[in-house]
């Protein structure tokens, strides 16, 4: 790799920034950006992360809008082979095409470059370091040895329905009989084609192609996966059977895959990409929680409906796909509560279990219901076994139409939830 080859490299891909910025609208993304910004006042570097395609690189560079900063996306074919020993060649490029006092670098995609960690840990004891990556375990191993807490990372998410909403160019309001009807019908429009900005530019069929993308460049490509078959059979029966319980012998049972260790190694790499959330069955008791059996979600609603077999039928399987995203997000973004479901062992159930600082915060289901009288009477009584089993009394039903209270219960819609944690009267 030659010095020359790299500042080209770096000229195209700064060049191609530029003309995004100049060629497209470009949507704010509902992030502490303060929170994040301050992170690099110290020698600190922070790290965004999530799903391939879901805008990490516009994100970071929105964030550093109005700085100086040297930026190289190293998921780039000129750069395939590049290692450690050339990342030094890298800064001098930077250096040479800016100035030696250039404070910020953008490092995109860095998970291509083996043994960038050091790298990476020099830099940020002078610079201010922003990462992306498609990898959950980009900060685990060596960096998190050599960095001992100084950093800080967000899992960006594909645009929420909120983010949706501005690219809609729709202000809600939560007052005007007229803007309801639209946020609603925008929220079907939201779940069919999901989140995933390049989706609102190619059409639906971008989802199937960034799923492809995930599963053999992130995933068979990368952990050099030889039973890909299998692989992709277990990854697209996750996908179509979002919102539902698995267990790793199960999945066994539905591919040609005998060992269950194999198993569990591929739906690590599937949430490690993001690809899937996996959320567990709580229980005060930690084996009985380690044992229970998971359920899954996929990142993306519109995933789904292009991936999945007959799924965009299940509106209460798909709004509970939404939410689990939804708190997932929050959890990133705003320090939210840690995500659970809750069984008993007479199959009452509870959606959404919310634990803050130990404790219970929150249950919340859903319902794919207009009227009170839609709202299944197993679903009440789930909620109050698990309150007094739980003792929690913050009790909620998200509904697709329906609000009032229900008992101790609210119900609330699921658009007017999706709004509610950003500064609208709404829940």
């Amino acid at each position: 790799m030659d010095i020359e080859g790299i500042k080209r490299i770096i000229t195209d891909q700064r060049y191609e920034i530029d003309h995004l910025y100049k060629t497209r609208r470009l949507i704010e993304r509902d992030l502490p950006e303060d929170k994040l910004l301050q992170s690099l006042e110290h020698p600190n570097i922070l790290a965004v992360l999530g799903v391939r395609r879901c805008g990490k690189s516009v994100c970071s560079h929105m964030l550093l809008k109005g700085k100086e900063y040297g930026y190289i996306n190293f998921d780039d074919e000129r750069l395939y082979g590049i290692d450690a020993t050339d990342l030094n060649l890298v800064l001098q490029a930077f250096h040479e095409l800016y100035s030696t006092e250039l404070e910020y670098f953008m490092l995109d995609e860095i998970q291509n470059v083996p043994g960038w960690e050091l790298f990476a840990n020099r830099l940020r004891r002078t610079k201010k370091v922003v990462l992306t990556g498609s990898n959950a375990k980009l900060l685990s191993g060596e960096l998190a040895t050599h960095l001992t807490g100084r950093y800080m990372d967000v899992t960006l998410y594909p645009f929420s329905f909120c983010e949706f909403l501005k690219f809609k160019e729709i202000e809600p309001d939560i007052y005007s009989t007229g803007s309801i009807a639209r946020i609603k019908n925008a929220l079907k429009e939201y779940m069919d084609v999901g989140g995933f900005p390049e989706v609102y530019l190619f059409q639906k069929e971008m989802a199937a192609r960034i799923y492809e993308d995930i599963i053999y460049k992130d995933i068979i490509s990368r952990h050099d996966i030889r039973n890909k078959k299998s692989f992709s059979q277990i990854a697209k029966y996750l996908v179509s059977n979002f919102s539902c319980e698995f267990s790793y012998r199960k999945l066994c049972g539905v591919t040609s895959i005998r060992n269950v260790h194999t198993v569990k190694d591929y739906i690590g790499y599937l949430e490690s990409s993001y690809i899937v959330l996996v959320v567990e069955r709580f229980s005060f008791k930690l084996k009985e929680q380690m044992i229970a059996p998971r359920k899954v979600y996929c990142i993306d609603t519109g995933m789904i409906n292009t991936i999945g077999f007959g799924s965009s039928q299940d509106m209460g399987r798909l709004m509970e796909n939404l939410v689990a995203v939804e708190l997932h997000r929050r959890k990133s973004y705003y320090e939210g509560d840690d995500v659970f479901y809750w069984k008993d062992h007479q199959q009452r159930e509870v959606d959404f279990v919310l634990i803050r600082e130990r404790k219970v915060s929150e249950l919340i289901q859903v319902s794919y219901a207009s009227g009170e009288e839609g709202i299944k009477d197993r679903e009440f009584k789930g909620l109050l076994r698990a309150a007094v089993e739980l003792g929690c009394g913050n009790l909620k039903v998200i509904t697709w139409d329906y609000e009032g209270d229900v008992g101790n219960v609210k119900c609330v819609p699921l658009w007017k939830w999706l709004l509610a944690d950003y500064q609208l009267d709404g829940d």
